[in-house]
């Protein structure tokens, strides 16, 4: 196996491990386990437990940059870019459900300066979606309410798909994005 694909599988490994028991209660020796390495042999492809902690929050981060930059340059109304939105995040938590969960629970666990970067990084992101509900709300397409407000509900509202969605429940992922849609965006339109 490549150097490289040895690293992901780890970091893939490693996301599962701290979603079912939390970033400080997993250790090194029970990842190289769980990989079927030599704790030892673990060191010859990444550098520490915080390397990985690092590499599964700045490549969630990464993606949820990549895709509202896209939104943001769409010729699209509000109601539109927030619907795409909440499709993304659906996707993003479904496609990559260990990740998106060791990002949104263990980012506290990040060293300095990494843990400052990823909170201006969450905050500019939190930024960038107000923007897109305080133009909705300029515009008239959304009803005037607490920018804040209608940000934290809408973010909340999408963070509990990791709690409870399971590929085997009585709804698609399709159905899942297109309910939480239809409810979100009718809950701000005018």
């Amino acid at each position: 196996m490549a150097k490289q694909s040895r690293k992901e599988l780890i970091i893939r490994e490693a996301a599962i491990i701290f979603k079912q028991k939390g970033y400080s209660a997993t250790s090194m020796r029970e990842l190289a386990e769980k990989v079927g390495i030599e704790a030892a042999s673990l060191y010859n492809h990444i550098r520490s437990k915080d390397e990985i902690l690092e590499e599964i929050c700045f490549s969630v981060a990464h993606e949820y940059l990549s895709f509202i930059t896209e939104i943001e340059e769409a010729n699209q109304s509000h109601s539109e870019k927030l619907a795409h939105l909440i499709e993304t995040h659906v996707k993003l938590m479904i496609e990559r459900p260990n990740e998106v969960s060791v990002a949104n629970n263990d980012w506290k666990n990040l060293s300095e300066p990494k843990k400052k970067l990823y909170k201006e990084v969450r905050k500019g992101y939190e930024n960038r979606i107000a923007n897109i509900l305080t133009k909705g709300m300029q515009t008239g397409e959304f009803k005037q309410i607490n920018v804040s407000v209608a940000l934290f509900t809408l973010l909340s509202s999408l963070r509990w798909i990791e709690l409870w969605y399971k590929p085997n429940r009585e709804i698609s992922p399709e159905e899942l994005q297109a309910d939480l849609t239809t409810f979100l965006v009718n809950g701000l339109k005018k």
